[in-house]
């Protein structure tokens, strides 16, 4: 990946400290120019980071279309804190979404992969200023335990050996309260995020969520929106190829130059 990235602490409204890395565009300049039009803000999964090697692979391959912030979530990474799973991280991607602003992008599409899609749908209901939004590979509802791979996360989320377990095996620090009080789930609040354009993105070969909730997330949500059901693709970031990242790219290029996302920045 070429171009050093520029990383900041920014700290979100409940005092966590956030890691941020911010990559401009190929070929685009630090003056706030044409280079300056479109930021991605992405958003990872449960147990990565945003310099983990898929990550790195996104935003690579992302950077053709705009400028990109890969953020660390809170108990993730450098980020200080501990993870709340979906909840207190809407904070963190607020507080990238700002700093785009002050970078001077005038357009900024969040990008979440599973967990991060959560918060990038909870985030873009409830705050101004995003002009598309992209869940990948996301949950409709809370509690999902119908695969063995969330039944594990349930026991490395819940459970003090589990997070233990987390801290030294995945390096992912996660809060040992639950929510109090219970946030949202996604299928609740998607329909608020019009008139911003959503793009929901699933694999049919997701070992974490089924199909079935990128479609309940859709039924559930106002124009515009678009649905991906992708063949042979699995989960999150870490199994996303570049083929479907630039589909992604070229995606929010074309919804953003629509202007449709009539939401203005408080």
């Amino acid at each position: 990946m070429t171009g050093a990235a520029q990383t900041r602490w920014l700290l979100a409204a409940d005092g966590v400290r956030i890691s941020v890395a911010h990559r401009s565009a190929y070929g685009a300049g630090g003056d706030g120019g044409p280079g300056r039009s479109l930021a991605f803000v992405l958003a990872h999964g449960f147990g990565g980071s945003g310099a983990s090697p898929a990550m790195r692979a996104v935003t690579a391959t992302l950077r053709a279309y705009g400028g990109v912030l890969a953020l660390d979530f809170r108990g993730h990474g450098r980020s200080s804190g501990r993870s709340t799973v979906g909840d207190g991280e809407v904070e963190d991607v607020t507080a990238a979404v700002g700093w785009a602003r002050l970078l001077g992008y005038r357009a900024v599409v969040t990008v979440g992969w599973s967990m991060g899609a959560s918060v990038v749908i909870r985030h873009a209901a409830a705050t101004d200023g995003v002009q598309a939004v992209v869940a990948v590979s996301g949950p409709a509802r809370w509690f999902y335990r119908g695969t063995p791979q969330m039944r594990l996360v349930h026991v490395l989320v819940e459970r003090r050996g589990g997070r233990l377990a987390s801290r030294l095996l995945l390096g992912t620090r996660i809060a040992a309260t639950g929510w109090d009080p219970l946030p949202d789930a996604p299928w609740q609040v998607v329909g608020r995020i019009a008139p911003v354009p959503l793009l929901v993105v699933h694999g049919d070969q997701d070992p974490y969520f089924p199909v079935e909730h990128a479609r309940i997330l859709y039924s559930c949500a106002n124009e515009p929106k678009e649905l991906w059901v992708v063949p042979g693709f699995g989960h999150a970031e870490s199994a996303a190829g570049p083929g479907l990242v630039h589909r992604i790219g070229a995606w929010a290029q074309h919804a953003v130059s629509l202007g449709t996302a009539g939401r203005s920045l408080r």
